[in-house]
């Protein structure tokens, strides 16, 4: 897309701005950070007929690694979401049937978005995050400092949340012991933040409290983590949920975790 000559002044502060607010991958830890912003490209829908506004967007989106997609016509916006993986969602609230446009979008999903949902305006014609269902709102002209720190922490939000659900696939030894019993050896064949797929040939008391103890690849320390089995099948496969675990070795896993995100 072509730029505007009109927007050169705001060049200079939002390639600043972006860099600035790039940082925030740093959470990961030393040595995650380039890797998370590199590897991680996500996906947005602008829906606007402002050029100059999106122009603007265009640029703030791609300094955080999220692709840009147009959409004039919020009819055909709706029908595009429908085939298509959206990651964020960027509305006009000023554009011609942008509020019928957000009305169709929470019908369609019970009042809650089914992407982080920001939406933009001229000020007496925004209406409410309540009213719309959105999680974030600027005004227009664009902000360019403001604009980062919504599109940073909806970028926050949208990796936070597929790094919570992701499962990664592994077979390691794991111990599982009830309290007063001698521990079942089995194998890990998954695992996520909040759990884990296990096989063990012995069976466990499903109904009482649980300690699993298992040693991820690459790591030097026992993982240890207080637990419940969730469903279990007559197999000898165990769906189990953690309960407790050690703030320092919580963040072992969710940091090996991400490693094997992004690896993938």
């Amino acid at each position: 897309m072509r730029r505007s000559a009109a927007l050169s002044p705001q060049l200079e502060p939002l390639l600043l701005s972006i860099r600035r607010a790039g940082r925030y991958v740093g959470y990961l830890g030393n040595g995650y950070g380039d890797a998370y912003s590199d590897h991680m490209t996500l996906s947005s829908m602008v829906v606007s007929r402002d050029w100059q506004e999106v122009s603007v967007l265009e640029c703030i989106l791609g300094g955080l690694q999220i692709d840009v997609a147009v959409e004039k016509e919020p009819q055909k916006a709706l029908e595009r979401l429908g085939k298509s993986k959206i990651d964020a969602l960027i509305v006009d609230c000023d554009l011609n049937g942008s509020s019928q446009f957000l009305r169709e979008l929470q019908r369609s999903e019970n009042g809650q978005s089914p992407v982080p949902l920001v939406i933009m305006g001229c000020h007496e014609r925004t209406p409410s995050l309540d009213a719309t269902g959105a999680l974030f709102a600027f005004q227009k002209p664009i902000s360019v400092d403001q604009a980062v720190r919504t599109f940073t922490a909806a970028r926050s939000m949208i990796l936070d949340g597929r790094l919570r659900y992701h499962r990664a696939g592994l077979q390691v030894p794991v111990s599982l012991k009830n309290k007063g019993r001698k521990a079942v050896e089995g194998h890990l064949l998954n695992i996520s933040q909040g759990g884990m797929l296990v096989h063990a040939p012995q069976p466990v008391d499903a109904s009482a409290a649980l300690q699993v103890s298992f040693k991820l690849p690459g790591t030097g320390s026992e993982l240890k983590a207080q637990a419940k089995v969730a469903w279990h099948d007559d197999g000898g496969n165990f769906g189990i949920r953690f309960v407790k675990m050690a703030i320092k070795q919580e963040r072992t896993l969710e940091l090996w975790l991400a490693q094997q995100f992004l690896a993938n």
